[in-house]
């Protein structure tokens, strides 16, 4: 037997040619028309049309967006509960030194999430009325005066 004439015990399948006609039909698998049918296809990102669409020119900024979002930071009444001595006034500059806010935030609203059990006043705060009741219900009192801020 000489070497042209070996054979292997299994025979060796061939790769199926894909898109070319032939045994998957016409289209092979690539569908009918369009750009994904299309030999050497390459599809554009996404990211490249989301950037395309983003301003870049004329003051559109990034640090002009961040100025124009209000500040305001969302103070619950629990927080308070757990943070202040009964008697003390509740403003922007005693949140601030106890902690409560960050020195960037502008303005903060009182919110009525929790419950309140000392005697607090909370001077120059814009106050839900959930919190108002409950802090009148505790004792306290509410004057929102000179720093609030009201939407028109």
């Amino acid at each position: 037997m000489l070497r042209h004439q070996l054979k292997p015990k299994t025979v060796q399948k061939g790769k199926r040619r894909v898109g070319r006609g032939g045994k998957r039909g016409t289209y092979s698998g690539h569908g009918i028309k369009g750009q994904k049918s299309r030999a050497g296809r390459k599809m554009r990102p996404e990211l490249r049309d989301i950037i395309k669409k983003i301003p870049k020119l004329r003051g559109h900024h990034k640090h002009k967006l961040r100025s124009i979002q209000a500040k305001v930071a969302a103070v619950n009444l629990s927080t308070l509960d757990a943070k202040f001595i009964a008697g003390e006034t509740v403003s922007l500059e005693t949140l601030r030194t106890k902690g409560v806010v960050r020195s960037g935030v502008r303005a903060a609203k009182v919110l009525g999430t929790g419950e309140i059990t000392k005697k607090l006043v909370v001077l120059g705060l814009p106050v839900s009325a959930t919190a108002r009741v409950k802090i009148e219900k505790a004792g306290g009192s509410v004057d929102e005066g000179k720093n609030e801020t009201k939407s028109k």
